[in-house]
Order: structure tokens, then C-alpha cells, then sequence
């Protein structure tokens, strides 16, 4: 088991947390999107094309895994490169790829792919919209509303400052993440659903005081689409 060592003064508790762990892997693609105007409607289906990454190591870092769409700088980037989203409740983020189409307002219906982990299973990956396949055999993207209260508030919070066709990482804090069994996104899956909130909401762990770490998340976030209501 892979406990958190002393950290340096001023250091985030949650990255000193994530970097213990030597094992953490990510699916080996993240696919593309095009960009959507506002106006328009959300597509039941789109194209993408894969995109190659490396496995996350945090040997002695967060190590962002590489993306022939992006700059050669997120190849070899650690947990000192994310930062504090403003006003997120301690939501950290690092874009892996900038979007080029409009900003999310409040009301408006957004359309995501993501891949969730949970850092108290090692990263484990308790979802990923890139594994709901439609009859066609596409990936099924999830659909909220801004501000609607439906999805936990750090991917709300994430999603506020990005572009559609963005990519971000973010770690959200236990109290940004799940705070009940009725916030999305969550796992198709029963026993996937299972495993996730029986290890966040543990009462065992938290009363020996691991309620700080035991619900942080992990999420690439990217904003398919957009419709303004």
C-alpha cells in the first residue's frame, strides 16, 4: 500500500497524495473533436480519429501523456504544472489541448467525453463515455446542463473556462467530487458503481480520517459540443 510521504512546505496535500502511486494507466486513445457552433444541435454521433497516450507515471510526478494534436511540452509534465481554477473550491486543471470554438454559459446544454478515475484505487478508471457506444458503434457523449446541479461541481466548475473542442485534466478535491449516490456522471455499471461509492463514502476510512483523499478524482474532460438555451 502506498502511503503519502512528508511534504515540502506549501505543497498541495492532494499531489503529494497522487504522486505516490507507480501504477496508474490510461486507455491508449483519446479521440478528436470537431468544433461546434453554438447554435448548433447536439450530435448523436461523431467521426474521431485516435489519439496515441502514454501511460501516466508519478514515479516522481504527474506525467501528462502525449498527444500528436498537442505541443511537445505535455509530454513530461508533473503535478506543479496544474493550476488553481479560480472560484472552483480547490479544482486543479491543465489544458492538454486548447479549444477553438465558444465558452460555456450558464443554461447552456453541453455535450462531454471523459475518462473518470478515482485516486484512492491507485487510478483507477471507474468510466469513460468513450466505452457507451451507440448502434452505430460511436462513443456517446454525456449531456448536462451548466448550472443545472445534475453533474458533480468540479466537472461543472472545469467546464466553465473551456472551449468546445478543449481538452482539460483536472483533480478535483473530495469536496467538489461526489457528495451522494445521485450525482453524475456515474458508471453504467452496478458493480463499477458499486466500488466507487462504497470506497468514497467508506465510513470506516473516513472515521480514521482519510475523508481528504478518499473521494479525489481524476477527469479528462473534453467539450464535444454546445447548445445555448
Amino acid at each position: 500500500m502506498c502511503y503519502p510521504t512528508i511534504s515540502p512546505p506549501k505543497m498541495d496535500k492532494t499531489l503529494v497524495w497522487l504522486n505516490c502511486f507507480t501504477n496508474l494507466h490510461v486507455p491508449h486513445h483519446l479521440p478528436s473533436s470537431p468544433t461546434v457552433s453554438s447554435t448548433s444541435p447536439l450530435p448523436p454521433s461523431t467521426t474521431r480519429r485516435a489519439l496515441s497516450l502514454s501511460i501516466i507515471s508519478f514515479a516522481t510526478g504527474f506525467s501528462i501523456p502525449t498527444f500528436s494534436c498537442c505541443p511537445p511540452a505535455y509530454s513530461a509534465t508533473s503535478t506543479t504544472d496544474f493550476l488553481d481554477l479560480p472560484n472552483s473550491g480547490g479544482v486543479k486543471a491543465l489544458d492538454l489541448r486548447t479549444g477553438s470554438g465558444p465558452v460555456p454559459s450558464e443554461g447552456d446544454q453541453i455535450a462531454i467525453h471523459y475518462y473518470g478515475r478515482l485516486a484512492a484505487k491507485q487510478g483507477w478508471r471507474f468510466d469513460s463515455t468513450y466505452d457507451h457506444k451507440d448502434g452505430s458503434g460511436e462513443p456517446v457523449p454525456f449531456v448536462f446542463t451548466l448550472g443545472s446541479g445534475k453533474v458533480i461541481a468540479g466537472i461543472d466548475k472545469a467546464v466553465r473556462s473551456m472551449k468546445v473542442g478543449g481538452i482539460r485534466r483536472v483533480i478535483i478535491p473530495p469536496s467538489q467530487g461526489y457528495q451522494n449516490t445521485t450525482q453524475e456522471p456515474v458508471p453504467p455499471n452496478f458493480f463499477d458503481r458499486q466500488r466507487l461509492f462504497t470506497t468514497i463514502f467508506n465510513p470506516t476510512r473516513l472515521a480514521n480520517g482519510e475523508g481528504s483523499t478518499l473521494g479525489t478524482l481524476l477527469f479528462d474532460i473534453e467539450i464535444v459540443s454546445l447548445r445555448s438555451q
